[in-house]
Parts: C-alpha cells; sequence; structure tokens
C-alpha cells in the first residue's frame, strides 16, 4: 500500500509538472489561431513552428484544446460518488469543541467522527486514504472556543485551512423547541459571491464535501462570502399557504470563516507547495478582496 501511494503521488507530480510546457503551447496556438481569424501574418517567433502547431490545431476538438490543471485532476472523480468525510479534532478537545464536531458531523452527509486519542496526522491520512475516505476534516480550538478548521481532500489534496469566528452552535441555543431537529437530507449549497479565480477554488473546495441533493429536499446550507470573511449558515424552509408562502427558519450551527492558506497537498505534507497564503501585513491587504467582490 505504501509502495502504491508513493507512486501514485510521483505520477500526480509529474502529470502538475508538464502544466507549464502545455500552458505555452496553447498560449502559441491561440496566437495563430487568432492570426488566421482576422487575417494578420504569423508572428515572427513562431514561423519555424507554424506547420507542426497548424497539423495539431486541425487535429484537436473541445475536449484537447484547453489544456487540463491539476485542479481538474484532483476532484476528477468527485461526481462519481458521494463523499465520504472522517472529522476529528486536536488532541485533548474541551467539551465545547466536542459538541460542535458532533453537530458538523450531521451538517456533512456520509460523515463520521472519530475521537483523535494519541494519533498522528500522517496514520490517520494513511488509514483515510486505505479506506477510501475523499476528505478529513480537523478542527481546532483555542481556551475551549473552536479557532480553525481545516479541510484536507484525499488522496493527494488540496488541503485548505480556514480560521474560525463568532462560532454559535445548537448547544448554545437554550430554546430546543424554536430550533427543531437538524435533518440529514442532502442539502441544497447557495455559494455567494465566490466570483475571482480564488473564490472558484475555494467554492469548488466546500461544494465537493456535498452530495448532490434530491429536487424535494428543504434543507439549504450557505456559503456567503463578504469582505473575505464566509458566513456559513444552516436552515430548512416549510411552506404552509402554497409555493408562494415560504417560511425559513435556522436551524444551526453558524459560523463565519476566513480562508487564510491554500496547499497543494495533504494536510501531513510539510514539504507541499502553497498554491496561497494570505498576507495579513501588507500595506494593501486591507484594501484588496481576493475571493469576491
Amino acid at each position: 500500500m505504501l509502495r502504491r501511494n508513493i507512486r501514485l503521488r510521483r505520477e500526480y507530480l509529474y502529470r502538475k509538472s508538464l502544466e507549464g510546457k502545455e500552458r505555452l503551447l496553447y498560449e502559441k496556438k491561440r496566437k495563430i489561431k487568432e492570426a488566421l481569424a482576422e487575417g494578420k501574418p504569423i508572428p515572427t517567433e513562431l514561423r519555424n513552428e507554424e506547420a507542426t502547431l497548424r497539423q495539431e490545431i486541425d487535429l484537436e476538438d473541445e475536449n484537447t484544446a484547453i489544456p487540463r490543471s491539476h485542479i481538474d485532476d484532483e476532484y476528477a472523480k468527485a461526481t462519481e460518488r458521494d463523499p465520504k468525510i472522517l472529522l476529528t479534532t486536536s488532541r485533548d478537545p474541551s467539551a465545547p469543541l466536542t459538541q460542535f464536531v458532533k453537530e458538523l458531523k450531521f451538517v456533512f452527509p456520509n460523515a463520521e467522527r472519530i475521537n483523535r486519542g494519541g494519533q498522528v496526522i500522517s496514520e490517520i491520512i494513511e488509514s483515510c486514504r486505505a479506506h477510501d475516505y475523499t476528505d478529513v476534516i480537523l478542527v481546532h480550538e483555542h481556551r475551549g472556543v473552536p479557532d480553525g478548521l481545516v479541510i484536507c481532500h484525499l488522496p493527494f489534496g488540496p488541503t485548505a485551512y480556514f480560521e474560525l469566528l463568532n462560532v454559535v452552535t445548537r448547544h448554545d441555543i437554550k430554546d430546543k423547541k424554536a430550533i427543531g431537529t437538524m435533518p440529514e437530507a442532502h442539502p441544497h449549497l447557495i455559494l455567494n459571491n465566490f466570483k475571482s479565480k480564488l473564490g472558484d477554488r475555494t467554492a469548488n473546495i466546500l461544494k465537493h464535501l456535498f452530495p448532490m441533493p434530491k429536487p424535494d429536499t428543504k434543507r439549504i446550507i450557505t456559503f456567503a462570502n463578504q469582505s473575505d470573511y464566509i458566513s456559513f449558515r444552516h436552515h430548512i424552509y416549510e411552506k404552509h399557504g402554497g409555493p408562494k408562502s415560504l417560511e425559513l427558519k435556522e436551524i444551526g450551527p453558524r459560523f463565519e470563516m476566513r480562508l487564510y492558506q491554500i496547499k497543494l497537498g495533504t494536510v501531513d505534507q510539510t514539504e507541499a507547495q502553497n498554491e496561497w497564503v494570505l498576507r495579513p501585513y501588507m500595506n494593501t491587504t486591507k484594501k484588496r478582496k481576493f475571493i469576491g467582490d
């Protein structure tokens, strides 16, 4: 099993290393296509390669014209089966963190929660790969307050690191009748204001934690981005007086997330390359919005 994982990882890294060459070739073909379409002369630097490139252009179709990236490769099989998620915490979790993770287990369909105990992260990742888990979610805390969420996609990444803020669990709400029970149906997703390239990447990581819902399910999960803070909300709706009369009820938990790092590898790989890192102390950081408008 170890040799197989090493081989698969090596093949994945090799495919990733070819991306730069494929992108360069794609740009050359694009310039030739534009020149032919507009009736302009072929750029001087491409005249020696024109004949070969035009032959390749003639053989391409919609599927092969645009080069695939490692991002396509990571989630290539995501639609073939439902996600299978493992939830765990940092070592020696407090009671509030344990309660929060228990509620997250119902938020994510097909999720299983395990007690961390003395297990090392690398052992957990290897075990999850062997049992065909698609994602591992780690929840961290500071003095009993949940403050970190790590989403690691298997088998090879990516890994997204989020800061957690303003966490309110169902357990914190005293009026249990007002929030009702939490359904386990597959939810509809609302992903709002993920408009940049990084926003698309973040939305892709989040949406693949949930399986395809049935059209008539009444459960809704919202990830709404505002100023790079992602608000998580969990609702159910009911139709009391026909299709135009809807009652929306929040059933919790609720929290805010802030993305601060994406790594091109699993959480146990310290040598993995950083795809994106938040730089909070740069002069322009407060003015810029990375995920959306």
